[in-house]
Formats: C-alpha cells, structure tokens, sequence
C-alpha cells in the first residue's frame, strides 16, 4: 500500500492521457490525491484514466489560451484550488531547422512552454491562497542536451527549465515549490517520432537508446512518476527551482 503523502489534496496532471502523464496521475493517485486528468479533449482515453484513478476530466488544449483559463476555472469551481499541478503537455515534432515550417515551430512552443506558462498562471491565485502549493515540470535531457532535428522541441523544454528556476525563486517565499523533472529516454508512444526520423523500426530505436545508457534500458514512465511524486510531497519544502535528471545515467552532474 502506497503510503498517502498526497492524502485529499487536488492535483492536476497535463497531457494524461497516455504514458508519463498517465503514470504520474495513477502514483498521485495512489498516494491519496484527488487527480484531474488533462488531455486535448475528453475522449475514450481520457475516460479510462479517470477511471483507474478516481479522478475527474480536465480537457483543454494547452496551445490555446481560453482553453486553459476556462478549464481551470472549472476545476476551482467543482474541486477547491489546485494544491499541487504537474506540467507535462507535449509536442514533439522532428526536422531539419531549414525544413521546419514556422507554425509547427510555434505549436512546439505554444504546447509545450506557453501552455505549461498559462496553466501555472491559471493556478497560482489558488495557491497564494491555501499559503501553499507544488508545481512539478515535466521537461527533458534534450532540453538539457539538445537533440538533432528537434530544435524546436529541445528549445521548448530548455525554455521549461529556465522557468523552474526564476519561478521556484520568486514564489519559495510562499511556500509554493516549483522544480522539475528532466526525463531521459522513456518508453512513450513518443519515441514512434524519434524511429520515424531515424528510419527505425521501434524495436530497433529501443534498442539503439538502450545501448548508450548506463543502465542498459530506457526508462519507464513509472521511474518519472515516482520523481514526480516525491516532488509534490507536502514536506519537501527545500528542493527549490531543481531540475532532477531521470535517464539512467546518460547524463551525470560536474562537481
């Protein structure tokens, strides 16, 4: 039995629907919390995560502005403040820089670092509040790295950290945690892009990532889930604006 850390708190996961996000409102779940669970639109997919978790629907596209505030909205309405929000809408997308249309430049950005932007924004009035709050950040090694033929992708979740680090200084002083969560290769349906770009089968991409870790695998969106929830655990006041790197040792931190 999971112990119950997040006992009765509401808790948001963006882009729920599927993989890390999904993994992530199920472990909040178990440790108590009552889950909204953020996709584009409610569908049958959707449905099945609030099923398995207890939760309630959250949909909203996280590229448009409205859609965020209004969803939100409703959340504060039906379910009290948001005590704890995990950003973790993507889109990834992979081209050369020279062949990438500007619109899905922009749908990269607005997805991932605006929309994670407008959601904190939606939630932190809530927060200030209750006094207190934890918002957890879903971004990537390549956000860290960089990664070939994924400028906009890695530029966005670069973006992701640089905002886990001026907000969890601005908003420490109230109790509100901001810090992030920097996942190595995970076994997603998003590594279907990184086999089509590498013109892989998805066996053989697997294969390939797992062989330049450490750890000899990729990850499971259970190894992210479990950063995560630490990060949103009441009693861990002290990790400010840290960005934690979950990849089985691809990268290592320099003393």
């Amino acid at each position: 039995m999971t112990e119950q850390f997040q006992q009765g708190r509401v808790a948001v996961v963006t882009g729920a629907t599927q993989g890390i996000g999904r993994a992530i409102a199920r472990r909040l779940a178990a440790e108590g919390a009552r889950v909204g669970v953020n996709g584009r639109v409610e569908n049958e997919a959707m449905r099945a995560v609030v099923a398995e978790t207890s939760g309630f629907a959250v949909p909203a596209d996280m590229a448009d502005a409205e859609s965020v505030r209004s969803a939100f909205a409703r959340v504060e309405a039906a379910h009290d403040a948001v005590d704890v929000l995990v950003c973790n809408a993507a889109y990834m997308s992979m081209n050369p820089l020279l062949d990438h249309d500007p619109a899905d430049w922009w749908r990269n950005v607005d997805t991932n670092l605006t929309g994670t932007f407008r959601s904190i924004q939606a939630v932190l009035p809530g927060m200030r509040r209750r006094g207190a709050g934890r918002i957890v950040i879903v971004t990537s090694e390549w956000g860290v790295v960089g990664w070939p033929n994924a400028t906009a992708y890695a530029a966005s979740k670069a973006g992701l950290i640089a905002l886990t680090k001026s907000l969890g200084r601005e908003l420490a002083p109230e109790n509100i945690t901001v810090n992030a969560v920097a996942p190595g290769i995970t076994d997603t349906p998003q590594l279907q892009v990184d086999a089509d770009d590498a013109g892989l089968t998805l066996a053989e991409m697997h294969a390939r990532y797992a062989a330049e870790i450490p750890a000899g695998r990729i990850g499971a969106p259970e190894d992210i889930a479990a950063a995560v929830a630490l990060l949103c655990r009441p009693g861990l006041g002290a990790f400010v604006g840290q960005t934690i790197s979950v990849n089985g040792g691809s990268t290592r931190a320099r003393a």
